[in-house]
């Protein structure tokens, strides 16, 4: 059974960045999206951490969560940065996958730079821009509710379009992950609050079961040079491999921010409490009808 994900599949090659085309085994094609999530992948890749444990990986950068989850739905992806929100929409409609991480993530809640919004109190209304039914949602919903307001969702899932609507006024409220959102407040737009600040998390590691059942050793292999690649980015000033990153989407800013005081965390399990409440959020906006555990979704198993 497909998703009814109706957006056509954009794929961004850029340098080192593999197309879709089939790979034979035992290549990890793996997908991304141009955040803070991805880096530790793509330093993974460019300093030969993965290559040095032994597994292949191919990386490939989507530009929307949506256009990542038409292609795994085609078999073409064995994983991807993702959010428990997708693993759960997958299992239902009968496309088996499972998350095996968390992610390094920190989604900000901005205002225009026109709006007069400098409080979250101040969205209560107002349009905000967030992809339905994935975490950006979830995390805007959770951030309102605790703020005891409302807001109108807009639907805009290309991020380089929901970057330039914010900065051009033509939205009062976004929610956007760091690089993205350190840039935009550089260039006038207002930081609001942030899912670290609210104790939240959504974002996940995902594979597909064919794979892990096929390639055990190969994924955690992959959690291996992950957490070479965060050691590496803790240690390193970030302009020694910013232009790498520049290749794959990021913004010239990305120095910048990593250098501002980031640290990376090894990958480490999803957090049961998290799955619970995305479950429930999940449930009740309909999005799934199963009653789904952490247990049927999550594993810890390839951690280091």
């Amino acid at each position: 059974m497909k998703l009814s994900f109706s957006t056509v599949a954009l794929v961004l090659s850029l340098g080192a960045v593999a197309p879709l085309a089939a790979q034979s085994s035992p290549v990890l094609r793996f997908g991304l999206l141009p955040a803070e999530s991805a880096i530790p992948l793509i330093v993974a890749q460019d300093q030969g951490y993965f290559a040095a444990q032994g597994v292949t990986v191919a990386l490939t950068m989507f530009q929307s969560p949506l256009d990542r989850n038409i292609v795994l739905q085609t078999g073409k992806l064995d994983g991807a940065i993702a959010d428990a929100m997708t693993v759960l929409a997958f299992k239902e409609a009968g496309l088996p996958v499972t998350a095996t991480s968390d992610i390094n993530e920190d989604f900000k809640v901005l205002a225009s730079p026109g709006s007069g919004v400098t409080t979250v109190a101040q969205l209560d209304g107002k349009d905000v821009s967030v992809v339905p039914n994935f975490a950006l949602e979830y995390i805007m919903d959770r951030i309102a509710e605790k703020n005891g307001i409302g807001y109108k969702l807009i639907n805009i899932p290309s991020i380089p379009a929901r970057f330039e609507a914010l900065l051009a006024n033509r939205l009062t409220g976004v929610v956007f992950t760091e690089p993205q959102a350190t840039v935009l407040v550089a260039r006038g737009a207002k930081l609001l609050g942030g899912s670290k600040q609210a104790g939240l998390k959504a974002g996940v590691l995902l594979f597909t079961d064919a794979y892990l059942m096929a390639q055990p050793e190969s994924v955690k292999a992959f959690y291996r040079a992950y957490n070479q690649a965060v050691a590496y980015i803790n240690a390193t000033p970030a302009s020694t491999y910013a232009a790498t990153l520049v290749k794959y989407g990021f913004p010239e800013a990305i120095a910048a921010y990593l250098g501002s005081g980031v640290k990376y965390q090894n990958a480490g399990p999803f957090p049961a409490a998290s799955f619970d409440d995305i479950a429930a959020w999940c449930r009740a906006k309909g999005t799934v009808k199963k009653s789904w555990t952490r247990e049927s979704a999550v594993t810890d198993r390839f951690l280091p």
